[in-house]
């Protein structure tokens, strides 16, 4: 009997991504049906938006699951090209909330920082599987992918975009590591990284010092360690969002009965959903949440792993480190244990390019999980009968 040419993907994996997905349509529209109400006149409008993108990133997602994942290996030069375009160009576009992050589409966005994340996983992944044990040589392989790095980031904080350089960062240091680099590189990489990002941040704040846009943002950044000193300004995000797990409790409040999402807490279906299913759900919802969240996670780290190949392993490794460093530091910003950056909750958060970006990622995924059932239907199944004849 003939294997199968592919085998299944990992069932698991595709069925949290769908609760996931589901349960963030659910949280969108219950965050944003007053706003969308009240701007558009349309309270399903933000939903409306996000069932597009995720339409379309399912079609994307079954296309990249049933095309053998060692083929996006020919798709990163060109990827990378046409991802840097974008990011150059999209710095001289108009600014929104002091960023200059998105392509307008009518009333739809591109951001092309949510693409370049993954982009550069899939890269750093090419080029570690290309070099094999040349990748331990500084110069004939850390030094490459550090360059590509530093330039992306440097396009990413032009805009700026502090968050999302953040978590490429990341990421790239997770690839790196799990793609075999050598360990004494690596920590004199990360001492030299801490060093340049004090520098910069100390530039930028010196040259910037009497800008209230640049105030503000670092007011953002500073003020989860005491929120309530400037509650009326650059700590009022982070209040309200406090208020609404105060109301949520240990139950909740209940689906929809939201208090803090009527205009209490701006941007609530971005940003900040993860406090409107703490105040809605409570502490219950808010840990079942996180459980399944980690769940997933860990699901995708064995998929990974179990990669008959090094493409497939550190690809799989970036792409779900990707998704637990975005979660941490959403949920860290939004219940005050970290700086606020303006990071989305992968699958939760109202957002065309993350869920785009996100269920691309889960296609690759996978398309991972399904070399590995492929292997396991192709072996000999074991013959009991003459076992025991043996």
């Amino acid at each position: 009997m003939n294997p199968p040419r592919r085998g299944t993907p990992d069932f698991l994996l595709l069925f949290l991504t769908i609760v996931l997905v589901c349960f963030g349509l659910a949280m969108v529209f219950s965050a944003s049906s007053m706003t969308s109400a009240y701007r558009w006149d349309d309270p399903w409008y933000f939903t409306k938006k996000q069932l597009t993108a995720v339409a379309l990133g399912s079609v994307v997602m079954l296309f990249c699951m049933n095309l053998h994942y060692s083929k996006f290996k020919k798709l990163v030069i060109p990827s990378f090209f046409i991802t840097v375009v974008l990011l150059i160009f999209v710095i001289f576009t108009d600014k929104a909330n002091g960023a200059a992050s998105w392509y307008s589409i009518g009333r739809f966005g591109i951001q092309p920082t949510e693409f370049a994340k993954l982009v550069v996983i899939l890269y750093l992944a090419s080029l570690i599987s290309n070099k094999e044990e040349k990748f331990r040589d500084f110069k004939k392989g850390l030094f490459p992918a550090l360059v590509i790095v530093g330039f992306v980031c440097t396009l990413i904080m032009l805009q700026p975009d502090f968050g999302s350089c953040m978590i490429l960062l990341a990421c790239s240091m997770i690839v790196i590591f799990v793609g075999g680099s050598n360990l004494k590189h690596i920590f004199t990489l990360g001492t030299g990284l801490a060093v340049i990002g004090a520098l910069i941040i100390s530039v930028s704040l010196l040259l910037h010092q009497n800008s209230d846009d640049q105030n503000y943002r670092v007011g953002r950044l500073t003020s989860f360690m005491d929120p309530f000193s400037d509650h009326s300004n650059t700590g009022y995000q982070v209040v309200q969002s406090l208020y609404a797990f105060g109301h949520g409790g240990f139950s909740g409040a209940g689906f929809g009965q939201s208090i803090q999402k009527l205009h209490y807490l701006p941007e609530a279906h971005n940003d900040f959903i993860f406090a409107i299913i703490g105040e809605e759900f409570g502490f219950v919802g808010s840990a079942l949440f996180i459980l399944t969240f980690l769940l997933f996670i860990w699901r995708g780290i064995l998929v990974a792993v179990r990669s008959p190949d090094m493409f497939g392993m550190v690809a799989g490794v970036g792409i779900m480190g990707m998704f637990a460093f975005q979660t941490v530091i959403n949920i860290g910003g939004v219940t005050g244990a970290m700086p606020l950056t303006g990071v989305t909750l992968p699958f939760i958060s109202s957002g065309g390019s993350s869920m785009m970006v996100s269920l691309i990622s889960m296609g690759i995924m996978l398309s991972i999980s399904r070399e590995q059932t492929r292997k396991t239907a192709a072996e000999p199944k074991k013959d009991p009968l003459r076992m025991s004849i043996r």
